[in-house]
């Protein structure tokens, strides 16, 4: 029986989630990729609380008239910006199922380039 494009995804974000943790001093990046907008959290997974979020319906972002994949860059400079504001270096990258290429991508790159490292 074949599986569907959800049902295989949530399978690859629990095989990764195994290994993937975030702790207070390294909180995972986790990002959510919807048809329009994209998001992503800092977590902190033993207090099980979100640190920082950044999507692309901030009113920054919003305004900006790029397409999706550079919107989903702004998303990962903007959370990058604020993480460094609030005393984050590290992180660990979670991409909650989701390929690594288009706009996932751009965001982790967009990360780096806000001077975190993963």
């Amino acid at each position: 029986m074949a599986l569907s494009k959800e049902e295989r995804r949530q399978r690859i974000k629990h095989r990764i989630r195994k290994t993937v943790k975030g702790t207070k001093d390294s909180p995972r990046l986790c990002v959510y990729r919807s048809n329009n907008e994209i998001y992503a959290q800092l977590i902190d997974d033993k207090a099980g609380k979100t640190l920082l979020a950044a999507a692309t319906s901030d009113k920054t972002i919003k305004s900006a008239k790029v397409n999706k994949s550079e919107k989903a860059k702004l998303v990962g400079k903007l959370i990058a910006e604020k993480a460094v504001t609030a005393g984050f270096k590290i992180v660990t990258f979670d991409r909650n199922g989701y390929l690594y290429h288009g706009r996932v991508k751009q965001v982790a790159e967009g990360a780096r380039e806000g001077g975190l490292k993963f």
